[in-house]
């Protein structure tokens, strides 16, 4: 539960105030969600309705631009500036997220961070358990351990905006906070267990150049334009260091000044608010949909049934939707059973399996760590696409159906509208 804390009209000591970031960021997953799902739609026709499709496909992602960032990377591709370049620009949104949650949002206190981040590793652990159980037979499946144990928030959040009201605006939050907690996860794990080699030199120059990102934070600079281009350098360092790019993102992120405001609107001087202002339509409505249409186009084959049962399809897609729903689901009910944090307000369980199912939609995220994981072995790197559609698509329908028949709290209606008032009134709403 997130701490409440008197609401006020204003920010500190009379300080200007912006409308709340959650009401715009619940608002705009949904919509980002559903144009992401219309994407990688479309990039499943084009290659399966006739090769000359893709054929196009194919070739219009794999032309090469003309430039060379990096040696190990070769010819930037287009592939390769959305995946490494325009992805950054998601990872740093999601860093702003996590700081913003972690210092002004929902993560503010050990109390509240508790029942999400149990959530989020169990939701994490034995998806990839599953994954490893499934793909032992064939050890170099080995390297794709993490790619069912991400959960798409705009996918998910998407997916749950469907059936309307009568889906609990906690259980949004929730799912909202354990997909963020989850992301920490996934740049974790992009960052140490897919990097093969480092280049110290650019990798000193990169840290030279985030202790300057913070020295600004701490000189008081709240413009947005230097953290920006401090961030652009941070990232072509990176990339030259062998740790995946997109992580230049989240640590860029962690530098932005942020102005907390608990319990009131956002203060119109936060950096860290107006950057996550500005990004996020780019994100939701450009970038990871673009995204989804380049990584989502795999053909289907013939024996689609057949193939889903390879060890690598079955293995992401059981991880996504049985690993998500047993972990997740499984670490709040323990989680509430031994005391440890109480259930989202206005809930029943079946509503919260419903949410876990959800969880199981890793689309965004999933594809991203298969395509790192499998990115020399292109028939692997399609059987994972293959599975992550599978368990995605399957979680998404599952979940659906669960919340569409869940029967509703008894309080439903008077805790969605106390609620929904609460984020009209730009505060802190408690899960």
């Amino acid at each position: 539960m997130t701490t409440r804390f008197p609401r006020r009209a204003a920010g500190r000591a009379g300080q200007a105030v912006a409308p709340s970031v959650l009401r715009a960021f619940l608002a705009g997953e949904a919509g980002g969600g559903a144009l992401l799902i219309a994407a990688g739609a479309i990039a499943l026709l084009i290659v399966n309705l006739s090769p000359a499709g893709a054929d196009w496909y194919h070739h219009a992602l794999h032309a090469a631009t003309g430039l060379v960032l990096a040696p190990q990377l070769g010819p930037m591709t287009v592939h390769l500036w959305i995946n490494d370049g325009l992805m950054a620009l998601f990872f740093l949104l999601v860093g702003l997220e996590i700081k913003r949650e972690w210092v002004d949002g929902r993560l503010t206190s050990w109390q509240s961070r508790r029942l999400p981040f149990l959530a989020a590793a169990l939701g994490m652990v034995v998806p990839a358990a599953i994954y490893l159980l499934l793909s032992r037979a064939v050890p170099a499946l080995g390297r794709g351990w993490a790619i069912p144990a991400a959960t798409d928030i705009a996918f998910a959040l998407g997916v749950l905006a469907l059936p309307g009201r009568r889906v609990p605006l906690s259980l949004k939050l929730l799912l909202t906070t354990v997909a963020i907690v989850d992301d920490m996860g996934a740049v974790v794990i992009i960052a140490v267990a897919y990097t093969a080699s480092l280049d110290y030199a650019a990798l000193a120059a990169a840290g030279a150049v985030l202790l300057a990102l913070f020295a600004m934070n701490r000189m008081g600079v709240r413009a947005i334009a230097p953290y920006l281009a401090g961030f652009a350098v941070l990232w072509f360092l990176v990339l030259l260091s062998g740790v995946h790019a997109t992580v230049a993102g989240v640590l860029a992120a962690m530098t932005v000044p942020i102005r907390a405001t608990p319990g009131a609107p956002d203060a119109t001087d936060s950096t860290l608010h107006r950057l996550e202002r500005g990004l996020h339509p780019w994100s939701a409505y450009a970038i990871v949909p673009l995204f989804g249409f380049a990584n989502a186009g795999v053909v289907l084959p013939p024996d689609l049934a057949g193939a889903l049962l390879a060890p690598l399809p079955l293995g992401i897609a059981a991880g996504l939707f049985i690993g998500k729903q047993l972990g997740i689901f499984g670490a709040i009910r323990l989680a509430v059973a031994c005391g440890i944090a109480p259930p989202p307000r206005g809930t029943t369980w079946l509503q919260v399996h419903g949410m876990a199912v959800l969880c199981g939609v890793g689309f965004t995220m999933s594809l991203f760590i298969g395509g790192l994981a499998f990115g020399s072995h292109e028939q692997l790197v399609d059987e994972a696409r293959l599975g992550v559609l599978a368990g995605s698509l399957l979680s998404a329908v599952a979940g659906l159906v669960i919340l569409a028949l869940a029967p509703l709290h008894p309080d439903h209606e008077r805790l969605a509208a106390q609620q929904e008032a609460e984020i009209a009134a730009d505060g802190d709403v408690a899960p």
